[in-house]
């Protein structure tokens, strides 16, 4: 199967994909207001490779869903594909993420009642943009590239966990998205799968030529990312070289 690449689709290497201005997330418990994010400022440009690290429960993840539209922000502006967030329902955020947008979770999320081939097929179907036989090709073709293609047919609990995680990047990677966001991809996997892993999903998105964000608490794998941001006591700041 042909495939090509966002550059192939004309995405211009110097447009912000994302771009967050005083960006605040508070919530509220029985000891009255918490602050988890404040002031946050960022802008992220398309190709560009980008790590999210800090301590558990600095934010980062609340960071993640905030700039992909999973979670509203208290206050403040974030622009996804120049589209302002603030706003916009649930059902509009999703829209504008179809299609261009991937995600990789750390409990990989598949649906256990479908098979690889049907997980990595779902969010073409979503995407309504090719028919079943292309959809059929596009997922086998992705599940091959992953090394899976003699597991088109096994649902998740029969794959191990490396396994269930090269679906999920099968499945983030095969609209070909302008954008992935991976939420510690390799937290649930022992250090040599997870080495295997990131190897496996820096190489997709350097075919596809798409902008990652990555959440990860590894500062070697954060290191391989062109950026970094560090989130800590609600405060992100930009990590020099």
């Amino acid at each position: 199967m042909d495939t090509f690449s966002n550059q192939d689709r004309g995405q211009n290497p110097n447009t912000t994909v994302l771009f967050a201005q005083d960006v605040n997330k508070i919530v509220h418990d029985a000891d009255g207001e918490l602050a988890i994010l404040q002031k946050v400022n960022l802008s992220i440009q398309s190709g560009q490779t980008v790590a999210l690290v800090g301590a558990s429960g600095s934010g980062k993840s609340t960071l993640l869903a905030l700039l992909a539209g999973l979670d509203s922000a208290s206050s403040g502006e974030i622009r996804l594909f120049d589209q302002l967030l603030t706003g916009m329902d649930e059902n509009a955020r999703a829209a504008l993420r179809r299609n261009r947008v991937g995600f990789v979770f750390q409990t990989f999320q598949l649906l256990p009642h479908l098979s690889a081939l049907e997980n990595v097929a779902l969010p073409l179907e979503i995407g309504r943009l090719l028919n079943s036989a292309q959809v059929r090709e596009k997922a086998t073709f992705m599940l091959n590239r992953v090394g899976l293609g003699n597991r088109l047919t096994h649902t998740p609990r029969t794959l191990s966990g490396g396994e269930q995680q090269r679906v999920a990047l099968a499945r983030a990677f095969v609209t070909q998205p302008e954008l992935v966001f991976a939420d510690e991809p390799t937290g649930s996997l022992d250090a040599a799968t997870g080495a295997r892993i990131m190897d496996l999903m820096f190489s997709l998105n350097q075919e596809q030529h798409a902008t990652l964000i990555l959440v990860t608490h590894d500062p070697h794998l954060a290191a391989r990312c062109a950026r970094r941001f560090r989130t800590e006591a609600g405060h992100v700041t930009e990590v020099a070289d």
